[in-house]
């Protein structure tokens, strides 16, 4: 068992280390070929030996799993495929004991179709009280065989199913998760008591899934492109949701991350002024191609628009929806957009793995927090999941164009030769591993000093250790065409070289970390970082 590290301060979450765990795929502790509670339990000391600092686990909620546990039928249960509540208190006092806090994510635009409140809204009838808890509406056309509007789907398809007695419901994912009308009390009180249950349960934070999409436009208006306010994003009345929650959470000490997809620099900040959410992961860094101009243009942007509300950045790569960063980096296009994504596209995973190598110091040396997403520690590729095994939604929705997301959650390789890669005994995973995949697994790569394992574990050492890390001011030094270079505190500087030749280093006394070798005449090669003492 790992030793308990000391506890961080009331302001861990401005420059934590966050793993995500998507707990189908991270281990399987009961045989039956998909991940769960005792699963992570048992690999807790590896995640406190890596370094992190809090765990964001994603739904681990009573769900039919239309769409991986987003489509929630139960807050205050965990699914048994993961367990129990009590395993869940467990795993959270357990991880506590290691100096490992625990985020648990909340998905407050819809609930499952499953849910108590949506049947209770399909037998009650039009024009009853349960439906108001949701958008039920007359079709459109003389025999209202017309969706009420023409709003775009988040997965593609209608937003909108007809129920058999003639009226339809708004669902901006999938028809089995129908949105919750937010202007209605008792959606607001239940979401506060849901929240209360778990701070009180431990958890140190709530992830905020879809953050900007809760509020409507009253009026269902039809969708205009390029007309603003949208409809249904960025509502201005979302936000005395979030500062009813932020009250909430501030009688327990806990914290918020929104997921907001937000151009609007200035938009996007108002989620995070004091009496709101505490950070929002940063879209516009994860999804920036690997280019010096844009990803510093990214940085600077991020550190702009967060000043004026005196927010933390959060840096991530990669999470449970879009493409891994090894397989990304090494194609032509180094950039990610859920429209863009399509089956066959080539990539270079040798020189996609170097890219993500120094990505890795990039990110784990800017200001603010970092999200690792389960696997990106390992070097892990996108996997290509056959046909025939394919579930997420976005890949049907799509008419099968979308190869979908479930090539970012396939479960991870633990030990290279045991069967599944030691992702649990019995069953076969849920979702197939491909060949090759043991090559990845902890086991082997905890006795390589050069395996993208190594490189995590020595990089999140030396951020913990040395004070110039973490939360605090940067500076951009001058730097070559295609290079990055900025000075932290305490005489800390990092430099990530993204041209193609090699470049000289800065004055420095000793190097601290490098993502890969540097050239025997001192100077960084092409697609590496280092991080360096003056």
């Amino acid at each position: 068992m790992a030793a308990p590290r000391p506890p961080r301060t009331d302001t861990w979450w401005r420059d934590a280390v966050i793993y995500q765990v998507y707990p189908r795929s991270f281990a399987d502790g009961d045989g039956d070929g998909t991940g769960d509670l005792a699963g992570v339990r048992a690999r807790l000391p590896y995640l406190a030996e890596l370094g992190v600092d809090a765990l964001w686990f994603t739904p681990w909620y009573a769900s039919p799993m239309v769409d991986g546990g987003y489509d929630v039928a139960d807050y205050r249960a965990v699914d048994p495929v993961f367990g129990t509540l009590d395993e869940a208190e467990k795993l959270i006092a357990e991880a506590a004991a290691l100096g490992i806090r625990v985020i648990v994510d909340i998905v407050p635009n819809h609930v499952s179709d499953r849910h108590p409140w949506f049947r209770a809204a399909l037998a009650a009838g039009p024009g009853s009280p349960e439906r108001e808890r949701f958008h039920f509406r007359p079709g459109r056309g003389e025999r209202g065989e017309l969706p009420p509007n023409d709003w775009p789907s988040q997965f593609a398809g209608s937003t909108w199913t007809r129920v058999p007695d003639g009226e339809w419901y708004l669902h901006l994912f999938t028809p089995e998760q129908p949105d919750l009308n937010w202007e209605h009390p008792e959606v607001r009180r239940e979401h506060e008591d849901v929240l209360r249950f778990w701070f009180e349960r431990g958890v140190a934070g709530i992830r905020v899934d879809s953050a900007a999409l809760l509020v409507k436009d009253p009026a269902l208006a039809d969708f205009r492109e390029g007309v603003d306010p949208h409809p249904y994003i960025d509502q201005d009345g979302i936000h005395e949701v979030y500062r009813g929650w932020r009250a909430v959470a501030d009688a327990y000490g806990g914290v918020f991350v929104g997921e907001v997809w937000l151009p609007d620099a200035e938009r996007f900040a108002r989620y995070l002024r004091p009496d709101e959410l505490h950070t929002a992961f940063n879209f516009a860094f994860l999804a920036c191609p690997w280019e010096a101009d844009r990803l510093r243009r990214a940085v600077e942007d991020t550190l702009a628009e967060l000043a004026p509300v005196g927010a933390p950045a959060t840096w991530v790569l990669c999470n449970h929806d879009v493409t891994r960063t090894v397989t990304r980096y090494g194609r032509a296009d180094t950039g990610f957009d859920f429209a863009a994504k399509e089956f066959g596209t080539p990539t270079d995973l040798a020189l996609g793995t170097r890219r993500a190598r120094a990505a890795a110091l990039l990110t784990l040396a800017l200001p603010g927090s970092v999200y690792v997403y389960q696997g990106e520690e390992l070097g892990l590729p996108e996997a290509e999941v056959p046909l025939d095994r394919i579930q997420d939604p976005m890949h049907f929705r799509s008419g099968g164009t979308d190869p979908g997301r479930d090539g970012c959650r396939v479960p991870l390789p633990w030990q290279a030769a045991e069967p599944w890669c030691g992702f649990g005994a019995g069953a076969g995973p849920w979702l197939p591993q491909p060949e090759g995949w043991s090559s990845y697994a902890v086991d082997a790569q905890s006795t390589d000093p050069g395996s993208m394992l190594a490189l995590y574990r020595e990089a999140l050492l030396v951020r913990r250790c040395e004070p110039g890390f973490g939360d605090g001011p940067m500076t951009w030094l001058p730097a070559a065409e295609g290079v990055l270079a900025f000075r932290r505190t305490h005489g800390v500087s990092c430099v990530v070289n993204l041209s193609d030749a090699a470049v000289a280093l800065p004055a420095h006394s000793r190097v601290l970390l490098a993502s890969g070798p540097t050239a025997a005449d001192g100077t960084l090669p092409p697609d590496t970082a280092v991080w360096l003492q003056a």
